[in-house]
């Protein structure tokens, strides 16, 4: 799978020679090949999904978050590789590929399982590996949310936003709003509400097992429904969605270069207080 405007020529010529070597065939979206002079076979998405024993993301976290929805549900574990800036998700970078590559074949590589939430908009079924996220409309009032749990009132919210996040998406959006940083090994939802203006203000973590609905109130705004960042659709007072957690939906290829934290603390550029000298931070 391919960063839709990245070069990713040179990734793509480390994969088919490696794999041309070995006698592998490699499989890749029929209209992203279509940019690339490359002797691998188009298909469909479901195609790619469902018949690829490995899915290789070139590009960045996005890419790998497109990756992992074709993964959900499917055998293939995801790899991802670097393009650009440095993300969460990707595992190496472009010169490392063929020993990746090799490695996984040899089978010295563990899986990171990566949880998935769905929620049901209307009709529809969307599924979210970062956040769904209801989203204040300028000039259509704010967000006034009320979390229900299991069934249950819980917390209501007055904000620009209130956001649903996984572990994988604890350091997007929900970061930004104030969010902890939350590891992938926990199984958990995250409810942030960005740029808060009820008394209450803290965000909460929830149980994978529980089913949680956002109920917009009656004081709310028309809301934008972002999912993993797109706009899936609208809702307005009186509306709930519904959100289910989905455990081990997607499979993250991990080599042991780097771990979260290292990934966490190098992306995010976390520093140590300054009351802490660096010789006793333990940071690096």
């Amino acid at each position: 799978m391919l960063h839709p405007r990245r070069d990713s020529q040179a990734a793509v010529d480390a994969v088919l020679g490696w794999a041309t070597s070995r006698g592998i065939e490699v499989l890749g979206l029929t209209e992203e090949l279509n940019r690339l002079d490359c002797a691998a076979v188009g298909v469909t998405a479901a195609e790619l999904g469902s018949r690829s024993d490995l899915l290789v993301s070139l590009g960045g976290d996005g890419t790998m978050l497109r990756a992992m929805r074709l993964a959900d549900g499917q055998k293939a574990p995801v790899l991802g590789v670097n393009l650009g800036k440095l993300g969460f998700l990707a595992e190496v970078d472009v010169p490392d590929l063929p020993a990746a590559l090799s490695a996984i074949d040899e089978h010295a590589f563990t899986i990171e399982p990566r949880l998935a939430v769905d929620a049901q908009l209307g009709d529809r079924t969307i599924t979210a590996f970062n956040d769904v996220a209801v989203v204040r409309v300028p000039g259509d009032g704010g967000a006034i949310v009320a979390v229900r749990v299991a069934g249950h009132e819980f917390v209501s919210y007055a904000a620009d936003a209130v956001i649903v996040a996984t572990p994988t998406g604890s350091t997007a959006y929900s970061f930004s709003a104030g969010g902890p940083i939350t590891s992938p090994a926990v199984e958990a939802l995250l409810v942030t509400p960005a740029a808060p203006h009820s008394a209450y203000s803290r965000g909460v973590v929830l149980s994978v097992h529980d089913t949680v609905t956002l109920e917009m109130l009656p004081t709310s705004g028309r809301l934008a429904v972002e999912v993993d960042g797109e706009v899936a659709g609208y809702v307005g007072p009186g509306d709930c969605i519904e959100l289910r957690a989905r455990p081990s939906a997607a499979q993250v290829v991990r080599l042991g270069m780097t771990t979260f934290y290292q990934r966490a603390r190098r992306k995010l550029r976390l520093t140590d207080s300054a009351e802490i000298p660096p010789a006793s931070s333990g940071g690096s």
